[in-house]
């Protein structure tokens, strides 16, 4: 039985493989045709006499194997070629930010739903988009309960600011002058908006309602004096005092005093407010001989009939020096290490002072320290925003300042290292003498995020019958801010352009020394990043392009970065920067 059953299965396969190597003989006939007629030439035009059935099944073979190999080479996939830009950082970082910008592009084309549809599914929409679409990625922890008002949300860098801010979580509130179509079509449907006018304080009062943080892009559109003042100097004083003043209505309401007001040291008002102030007077070395040639010294501190506080004398002598100095008494529960400096609104001549600090334990001055800082101030009056971290020792070895133990102020004149005013060159003027009205100084309350993002300009691109007037304008209203108590941002760009951002590293610089512009999406990305760095806190800077600088003046900090939340390139860019600027 056994071996019944293996020869029927012998003959089957031997059948079958007859079956295949016909069919296979066949489909190999032409070769063999175009090989024997080879062989055929080879042999001198005489066929071979004996082809053995050997040398057809190797052919055969040769045959089956050159189909299998075409068939595998049809069915693989396309051999995968490298090139250095699929493997170079930039590249890859270029092409990531391209597809960035689409995307960005057609999230904004959603964000433009028309504002004329207002049904619950529309609504939902909008917040789907919003808050919880496929862009939550970039949402920023705490933003949800964060309000920001953009002034001047239509301009080039107010409508990315607008969009970007919305993309991260934030509640967004818009100050615009008029509600028309076409200004309602430039803003997403979500955005609050607030019809008003920056030079106007009630409206500004109205529209600060509610808001923690404040990004100001509004830009006068004309170089007329009137418009320039309104918008760029007059505008950021209205909501800087608004806002202060709401937020003192916040801190009231719960029993409190505002984290934003500065603690009023001293108030000159009245004849009244000059007690305690005491005027001396010293020599910071003895000469005998040089002394019998001195022409003295002399000052006061007076109340005069035009309600000024007047601190005046000359200092002739070699050496010499005259100070006001006051022991201070803050209210009751107030220290100044809750500040992070002094401000002082003074008047006078333009000289320069010495501004002492004396601190250590009050029921014994023999352990107190001295430090100081130097100010300067401008014919007219101005205000001086000094911080405690610019107070050095006297005394080199001498610890660093520590405000909770400061109990006395000093305001010094001597008269080495006095330089003559600008503008009054052809004057005489004479640097020993000097005089100072005071009207105020107070402390500046400390805080770790920016209140306000104040977008002025460098000045270029700017035509030069119309830069003077205008950067007249944008820091006067940079100054009102540094004087409001708020914490600031102030963000200098090159001239703009329209154009994707991320695309280029940028320059952060003070000094007014950068030479390229920069694009609208990058400016307004330095704004909303601004809101939360601790490092944008109480600095000024400029901002462009990056370039290559001139032999002898690579004094730039260099900060390469790409479009995405992890990237945070502010930082360290901000933090080799001076603050306080």
């Amino acid at each position: 039985m056994m071996n019944a059953a293996t020869a029927a299965n012998s003959s089957v396969y031997s059948q079958t493989q007859c079956r295949l190597l016909s069919s296979d003989l066949r489909s190999s006939i032409p070769f063999l045709n175009e090989r024997k007629s080879r062989l055929v030439v080879r042999a001198g035009g005489r066929p071979p006499q004996n082809m053995g059935k050997d040398d057809d099944e190797k052919q055969q073979q040769r045959v089956t194997q050159q189909q299998q190999q075409q068939q595998q080479e049809q069915q693989a996939p396309p051999p995968v070629s490298l090139s250095l830009d699929d493997v170079n950082p930039v590249g890859l970082g270029r092409r990531s930010r391209q597809l960035f910008d689409e995307v960005w592009r057609k999230f904004s084309g959603l964000g433009q739903i028309s504002r004329t549809i207002r049904s619950d599914d529309q609504e939902a929409l909008d917040a789907l988009l919003v808050r919880e679409g496929p862009m939550c990625e970039f949402a920023i922890p705490g933003a949800q309960n964060t309000t920001v008002l953009v002034v001047g949300a239509t301009s080039r860098i107010g409508r990315i600011v607008v969009r970007k801010l919305m993309l991260r979580g934030y509640a967004v509130k818009a100050l615009v002058r008029r509600a028309d179509q076409e200004v309602l079509e430039l803003l997403p449907r979500s955005v609050e908006i607030v019809i008003g006018d920056v030079g106007d304080p009630a409206t500004v009062k109205a529209a600060v309602e509610g808001c923690n943080k404040i990004i100001y892009c509004a830009t006068a559109r004309s170089a007329i004096t009137g418009d320039l003042f309104r918008v760029d100097h007059r505008g950021v004083y209205n909501l800087t005092k608004a806002f202060q003043d709401h937020s003192n209505k916040l801190a009231q309401s719960r029993a409190g005093k505002s984290s934003k007001s500065k603690l009023s040291i001293a108030k000159f008002k009245s004849a009244s407010s000059l007690n305690g102030w005491e005027v001396r007077q010293g020599t910071y070395f003895q000469d005998v001989v040089a002394t019998k040639y001195d022409g003295g010294m002399d000052a006061k501190f007076d109340f005069t009939e035009t309600g000024d506080a007047v601190f005046s004398g000359y200092v002739f002598n070699r050496g010499g020096y005259v100070e006001l100095s006051k022991k201070l008494s803050l209210p009751l529960g107030y220290t100044l290490d809750r500040y992070e400096g002094l401000v002082l609104s003074v008047g006078g001549n333009g000289r320069s002072y010495v501004l002492i600090l004396e601190a250590g334990p009050s029921a014994d001055p023999s352990q107190s320290r001295l430090y100081f800082a130097r100010i300067s101030t401008k014919v007219g009056f101005c205000r001086v925003r000094v911080p405690f971290s610019s107070f050095r020792p006297v005394k080199p070895d001498d610890p660093v300042l520590d405000p909770f133990l400061v109990h006395t102020l000093t305001i010094r004149f001597e008269p080495r290292r006095q330089r003559p005013v600008e503008g009054n060159a052809t004057m005489k003027q004479d640097l020993r003498s000097f005089k100072l009205i005071l009207e105020y100084i107070k402390a500046l309350p400390t805080g770790q995020e920016t209140d306000f993002v104040l977008v002025s300009c460098s000045g270029l691109g700017i035509e030069p019958s119309r830069r003077e007037q205008v950067l007249k304008a944008k820091r006067a209203g940079e100054d009102s801010l540094r004087r409001s108590g708020l914490g600031y941002t102030i963000v200098r760009p090159g001239p703009l352009q329209e154009e994707p951002g991320g695309q280029r590293a940028l320059i952060f610089d003070q000094g007014n020394r950068i030479s390229q512009g920069i694009s609208c999406a990058d400016v307004a990305d330095i704004c909303v990043k601004a809101l939360h760095d601790t490092t944008a806190r109480n600095k000024s800077f400029d901002v462009c392009y990056e370039y290559i600088a001139e032999d002898g003046r690579e004094l730039y900090e260099l900060v390469a970065h790409l479009p995405d939340k992890a990237n945070n390139y502010l930082t360290p860019a901000l933090s080799v920067l001076e603050k306080n600027t």
